[in-house]
């Protein structure tokens, strides 16, 4: 094991009808307030009234800014940077998912700046600060509502740039999965391939001696994969939505990567995808970490060999090692068509013309990963393998 600081001082106030607990997050603390969001699913779904009623019991000046995308976009969180310093904001209210708690980190440390925003994913200028951020998660995916991550689009030159630092954790993340229950399909399942993607790039490590928190790993995997076939069955099992929205969170506030290696590779190269060609964040890893999983086995097979046993349950009698390993990959793969995720750019309908560039995008910096290191051939070769 290696050393390590674990640090995650988001307070999660989880449960049904725990948006009621918004007025014990902000009373006397916050008197501007930037409440971000998507489109009009909060409206519909009668969430932007409750909280709305909330905030002017509670006697806040509310700003609004909606239309937060998929891939959120850089030219909105210039927007709400502007709005911010001009109406001395106190709080960001990020009412969504996690292109809108991303977009909220966003517009939190762009306020604080005086240079472009940009500048902080370029590398080109250090996190100082941040206004305050608070969160109503609706989508479980990415995790962002206890992390220390914020990804955004330049949509001039199609660039999609992470920034990753611990001012970026919310204060509060208030998780009522009521507010996910009529989350379409399509969501649901890519927000479940996010959430594993995030066990998996801290799962598969060479690390030794990590058997609490592969323990812990392992069980939520297991967790996830079984709450995805009941959602399959039946979108609308309270208990099965509530046991995948606290994996999101578990999955991404790095308690699962204490004293781990990880490796992000997959995401990098899902990155240049959704830059792209604006593929949604989890349909991309479902494209990409078999592929990853297929080229990379033989650098640890007993990782993978484990991997399949303890997640899948694979039978080990008769068979090799590299049998057993590879039985695990196809048990994901299996998994990931049973819940109508894709696991090729075929499946998505994407063309097979820009792979090089892809590939030249995503190490353009130098290589990827940890696990096994890649360099562009490498990417190239998976984007082969997920063709």
């Amino acid at each position: 094991m290696k050393n390590f600081k674990f640090y995650s001082p988001t307070k999660i106030v989880f449960g049904e009808r725990s948006v009621n607990q918004l007025g014990r997050q902000i009373a006397g603390k916050y008197k501007n307030i930037l409440l971000h969001y998507g489109g009009g699913s909060i409206k519909k779904s009668g969430l932007y009234t409750e909280v709305m009623n909330i905030l002017k019991e509670y006697d806040c000046e509310v700003y609004e800014l909606s239309g937060v995308e998929p891939n959120p976009k850089l030219g909105l969180v210039r927007e709400g940077v502007k709005l911010a310093k001009k109406k001395d904001i106190d709080l960001i209210l990020a009412v969504g998912g996690g292109s809108v708690i991303d977009s909220a980190k966003a517009i939190g440390i762009g306020a604080m700046y005086d240079g472009d925003v940009w500048d902080y994913y370029t590398g080109d200028a250090s996190v100082r600060g941040t206004i305050p951020l608070g969160v109503i998660l609706t989508f479980p995916a990415t995790g962002s509502e206890a992390s220390m991550g914020s990804v955004i689009t330049n949509e001039d030159g199609h660039r999609k740039l992470a920034v990753n630092h611990d001012i970026l954790r919310p204060l509060f993340a208030i998780m009522d999965p009521l507010y996910t229950l009529t989350l379409p399909s399509k969501q649901t399942f890519a927000g479940i391939m996010d959430i594993l993607s995030h066990i998996f790039e801290r799962y598969f490590t060479h690390t030794k001696n990590v058997d609490l928190t592969d323990s812990l790993c392992e069980g939520t995997m297991r967790t996830v994969i079984k709450n995805a076939y009941i959602l399959k069955k039946d979108p609308r099992n309270l208990a099965a939505r509530s046991e995948i929205m606290l994996a999101g969170t578990i999955a991404h506030n790095g308690l699962l990567g204490m004293g781990r290696e990880d490796d992000w590779a997959s995401h990098g190269i899902g990155h240049e995808m959704s830059a792209l060609y604006g593929t949604t964040h989890g349909r991309t890893l479902s494209i990409i970490f078999p592929a990853w999983m297929k080229y990379v086995y033989k650098e640890n097979l007993d990782r993978f060999v484990q991997f399949a046993i303890n997640v899948f349950s694979v039978s080990v009698v008769n068979k090799s090692l590299e049998q057993i390993a590879l039985e695990g990959i196809n048990s994901l793969i299996t998994f990931i068509k049973d819940i109508g995720l894709p696991v090729s750019l075929e499946d998505e309908g994407l063309p097979l013309d820009k792979i090089d560039f892809m590939a030249e995008r995503a190490t353009e910096g130098g290589p990827l990963g940890t696990f096994k290191v890649l360099k562009k051939e490498d990417v190239i070769r998976i984007f082969n393998l997920a063709r």
